[in-house]
């Protein structure tokens, strides 16, 4: 997920809601792996911005909605006319027209491919049956499981609110409870994708990447920050390392490394008194100079000028 496919997203979220950009995002959502949200659709149906007849602005994200109210699904050559009680499923690459016809109320949670790694197991959401182009997008709930979905929900709003500070690894775990929620509503029985050679490979170089962090001293060194020493621990070719994730992610692994280490880097600068050179030391790099313009080509400015900021920048 790009920075500026996120921030189109909260432009576009701000002029519905009418709430600054930085009251939307979730709280530390700086220095976690992807990024997730979630919204009430209330909030949303109330702006004049959101048309009845325009399709919520969420292409860059998979998104998981419970709908209480009627609307009009179309995609592929169908047409669903959702009833209220609705569980839908909606991945970035499938093509999606949402019709209203009444104002609309539920609940939605939005969330990145990366986001879900460290839970799948090396898959991707595209390789879940929910998330497929030619699967079913739309479930009809029976009271008690529209009554399970709805809690799911409240855990995930509350725990948005809460400073636990592992609140995202209990936020994937909600996520993945909504999609098996739906499998189960598939009308054929599922079984769980193979784990294949490149699914396993995907989940190493994930578990690698991620024990690398959180940096809790001066002292700690990432060890691990170029495709080829990732590739040379997991003994394949980078070559080869760099086709499967971009196969399973469609991110290379370089910007995969990148991506989490300026995750990193934004903990630290926000969350920490560590002089700018410890930090940079840290994640490997030779010097300041060096961080600082790592640094800049993922956030756009330099890391001395994010940390006294008064908001952070997505």
């Amino acid at each position: 997920m790009t920075t500026t496919g996120i921030q189109a997203l909260y432009r576009e979220l701000s002029l519905c809601t009418g709430r600054a950009v930085q009251e939307l995002l979730p709280k530390d959502i700086q220095h976690e792996l992807g990024h997730f949200s979630a919204f009430h659709l209330a909030d949303l149906w109330r702006s004049t911005q959101l048309r009845p007849d325009t399709p919520y602005p969420c292409s860059p994200f998979y998104k998981i909605s419970l709908l209480s109210s009627r609307s009009r699904a179309e995609y592929a050559d169908k047409t669903i006319e959702v009833e209220p009680d609705a569980l839908v499923f909606l991945a970035p690459h499938v093509s999606f027209q949402w019709r209203p016809t009444e104002a609309q109320q539920g609940q939605f949670c939005l969330f990145t491919a990366e986001f879900l790694l460290p839970v799948l197991g090396g898959l991707t959401p595209d390789e879940l049956p929910l998330f497929k182009e030619d699967g079913y997008l739309v479930f009809q709930l029976t009271p008690a499981e529209k009554a399970r979905a709805a809690a799911v929900f409240t855990q995930i709003h509350e725990e948005l609110a809460s400073n636990y500070a592992h609140k995202y690894d209990l936020l994937r775990a909600y996520v993945l409870e909504l999609v098996h929620l739906g499998q189960k509503q598939q009308p054929l029985p599922l079984l769980h994708p193979a784990h294949s050679a490149k699914a396993r490979l995907a989940s190493r170089f994930v578990e690698l990447l991620e024990r690398q962090f959180p940096l809790t001293t001066p002292q700690q060194r990432v060890p691990l920050r170029t495709a080829k020493a990732f590739a040379d621990h997991l003994a394949v070719h980078v070559n080869y390392l760099n086709k499967v994730l971009k196969e399973r992610t469609g991110r290379t692994t370089t910007d995969l490394i990148g991506g989490r280490l300026v995750q990193e880097a934004k903990r630290l600068l926000r969350h920490s008194e560590w002089p700018l050179w410890e930090i940079a030391d840290g994640l490997g790099f030779a010097d300041v100079a060096h961080f600082s313009h790592f640094f800049r080509r993922y956030v756009s400015v330099s890391p001395g000028t994010f940390r006294t900021l008064e908001d952070p920048v997505i």
